[in-house]
């Protein structure tokens, strides 16, 4: 049996409180969580794909910071040397991104809608796609730096936002800038603590309980010691702590990976190679060890969960995690493909989430619906499922943390 990627029992069960009075939520999530259990018995035939159970939009490229370990600004990220005026030009439009919501409702899908950029909240009209969303019924997440959610507080506690999730890299403004500088010189740390605080004010003022506040944090050299300090900082502001292990590939994986791709689909992809990194942990234990206090403080029904994705404990596996990037811990078979899409910010919808050189269409010029069983896309589910999975899926996010 393939492993599957799915939320944690005790995230479930601690966060039961606030989402249990919004079966508008829990139903679409029980649905996506049990197609991914039973995709063996459910099995698609010739690459077409059932309901679509999460729209994730890509709404914007522009970002006010420069994150070392981002894959589009990054080292090595692949936005670098694209003019910021052309990419906002590409932008899809508020009132297209409208009526795509609403053809889909239309259609009989009502998918989680998942908005991330780039920073989401610099896309002029983000806000009102979300509350668009919500009317919709359709549960709405976003990925932000914590830029401008404080002014628009109580604005996403009413819609509601379902999930909040804000990227925390360090337990003081220190640490935390130093990994996400901003462009324009400013405390992004600052940014977080404003967002998190006035958040937290406009929920407790209302009875709905959301949205969920989640801290995402990437771990890397400057952070790898202070994994327990940031749950310290923030576990009275924040419901749940996401510690991602990182995504990223090195370039021997980065070459194979060209090299089937280009055998599949007839063209060479370069975005992957924004995520190009060779940073290691150089104490695996000391790390492991982390975890293990994480865990020890987030045990009781009082306290926030604290997860790790992908799921890789004890010293010799993440070291496997770091040092083997062919190791897929299980993780043998993408079922994202089958339930999300995913729309770049200039429209181009991919199949993929971190490695989208693979397009079906542009939903500037047609619908999510339409593309989501063409042609083109039951190709790329197909490939994937019948040659196995390309060099690059071992280290993304679609495999392991969807």
């Amino acid at each position: 049996m393939n492993r599957r990627s799915g939320v944690d029992f005790i995230v479930m069960l601690k966060q039961a409180r606030r989402v249990a009075r919004h079966p508008w939520i829990w139903r679409k999530l029980i649905a996506l969580q049990g197609e991914k259990w039973l995709f063996d018995w459910l099995r698609p035939v010739d690459g077409r794909a059932g309901k679509i159970r999460q729209v994730s939009f890509r709404i914007t490229d522009l970002c006010n910071l420069r994150c070392a370990t981002c894959g589009q600004w990054g080292e090595k990220g692949f936005l670098h040397g694209r003019s910021l005026g052309q990419l906002k030009r590409e932008e899809v439009s508020p009132g297209r991104y409208a009526d795509l919501l609403d053809d889909l409702v239309r259609c009989g899908n009502r998918p989680l809608v998942y908005f991330w950029g780039g920073e989401p909240m610099l896309y002029e009209g983000s806000v009102d796609l979300m509350e668009r969303a919500s009317r919709l019924g359709l549960p709405v997440s976003i990925a932000t730096n914590g830029t401008r959610v404080a002014h628009e507080a109580e604005r996403l506690v009413r819609a509601p936002l379902f999930l909040l999730q804000v990227s925390i890299d360090g337990h003081r403004a220190e640490l935390h800038n130093k990994l996400r500088p901003s462009v324009g010189g400013g405390s992004n740390f600052q940014d977080v603590e404003s967002a998190l605080d006035a958040v937290s004010q406009a929920r407790g003022s209302r009875p709905g309980g959301l949205p969920l506040l989640v801290s995402l944090t990437v771990i890397s050299r400057e952070n790898i010691h202070h994994l327990v300090d940031i749950y310290e900082k923030f576990h009275r502001q924040v419901d749940l702590f996401v510690f991602y292990l990182s995504w990223w590939i090195d370039p021997d994986r980065a070459s194979a990976h060209e090299r089937d791709f280009s055998r599949r689909f007839g063209f060479t992809p370069s975005l992957h190679r924004g995520w190009l990194g060779s940073w290691r942990p150089t104490d695996y234990d000391a790390l492991d060890r982390q975890f293990q206090e994480l865990a020890r403080r987030s045990r009781s029904l009082s306290a926030p969960p604290a997860v790790i994705l992908p799921k890789v404990t004890g010293a010799a596996e993440l070291e496997r995690y770091y040092t083997h990037h062919e190791c897929t811990f299980g993780f043998k078979e993408c079922i994202s493909i089958y339930q999300a899409v995913e729309i770049d910010s200039n429209g181009d919808m991919s199949p993929c989430r971190d490695y989208h050189d693979y397009t079906v269409g542009n939903v500037k010029d047609d619908t999510i619906v339409r593309l989501w069983n063409s042609p083109a896309y039951r190709r790329f589910r197909n490939s994937i499922s019948k040659e196995g999975l390309m060099p690059v899926c071992s280290r993304c996010c679609g495999l392991m943390g969807y």
